[in-house]
């Protein structure tokens, strides 16, 4: 993968009890008044994992402002969001 594709998405760093672990937002949407978005590992979509997490809240510290996700461990919010994200995004096709 040519790094000009790394730099057309944004990323996002998540803190996990096993560190730090950095992943790519490939797209968002609202459902429900809830945010959530679409992220992956990696790009080339071989050996990368995808997952769907929501906003659960934000938090402020200083000058800086944290957002919190969760998982969508829900199956039918799950298979909603992956009908909607697979209408949003060309590239890639996701199943449950």
């Amino acid at each position: 993968m040519s790094e000009n594709m790394n730099n057309e998405y944004e990323k996002i760093v998540f803190n996990t009890e096993d560190g730090d672990e950095e992943f790519f937002i490939i797209e968002q949407t609202m459902l429900g008044g809830v945010n959530y978005i679409l992220v992956t590992d990696d790009l080339d979509g071989e050996d990368g994992d995808f997952l769907i997490l929501k906003e659960i809240g934000t938090e402020k510290e200083m000058d800086d402002e944290f957002v919190s996700y969760d998982f969508v461990e829900d199956e039918n919010e799950l298979k909603s969001l992956i009908s909607i994200f697979n209408e949003l995004v060309d590239d890639f096709d996701l199943e449950v």
